[in-house]
């Protein structure tokens, strides 16, 4: 029978504080600025090469900012990416992007995405929802050949406008479709 003295419970207690103190849960940290500073350069990215989704900015209620998104894919895929919501300029949260994918594929990329929140409605249901997928209620707004973003923002009845841009890799598209968005504390 082993006999447990005060010195190894109190070497073995300090052991394990010093290992759950490298789990780095985020209290303290400062991964809450450092994903502050990938949206904001993001976002400078975004108005600087495509200045007409400063209108939609303007237009929306609260973005969604994503700076990168990456994915990979031999038949099954999957992707992941952290960002923040802004409503009027601020982060009210962070979120994590997950998706998954089965099919014929091969290869990886990244890319950038903002969800603009046009109605009051469309924001709130996101952020009251404990995961929301991207779906039919998403519009996407794209890129024509003259590499500027292009959406009928006057017409578009759409609650959500979705913009991609800065694709780099080798895995043919890029859509939200099967992406879920969950709130996360960074």
């Amino acid at each position: 029978m082993t006999k447990i003295t005060r010195r190894s419970f109190t070497l073995a207690a300090l052991a394990g504080a010093g290992v759950t103190a490298a789990c780095g849960n985020g209290v303290g940290s400062d991964g809450g600025a450092k994903i502050d500073a990938r949206v904001d350069s993001t976002l400078n990215f975004l108005y600087s090469n495509y200045p007409s989704t400063q209108d939609i900015a303007t237009k929306s209620t609260g973005q969604l900012v994503m700076p990168l998104l990456t994915e990979a894919g031999f038949g099954f895929g999957g992707g992941y990416g952290r960002g923040a919501l802004r409503v009027g300029g601020s982060t009210v949260d962070y979120y994590s992007a997950t998706k998954g994918s089965f099919g014929l594929q091969i290869g990886a990329q990244q890319y950038a995405h903002v969800l603009f929140f046009m109605t009051d409605e469309a924001l709130m249901r996101f952020r009251r929802s404990s995961g929301w997928a991207a779906g039919a209620d998403v519009e996407y707004v794209f890129n024509d050949k003259a590499e500027n973003i292009r959406a009928e923002t006057t017409t578009s009845q759409a609650p959500i406008l979705a913009v991609i841009f800065g694709q780099a890799g080798l895995l043919v598209g890029a859509t939200l479709e099967g992406v879920k968005y969950t709130r996360i504390i960074p």
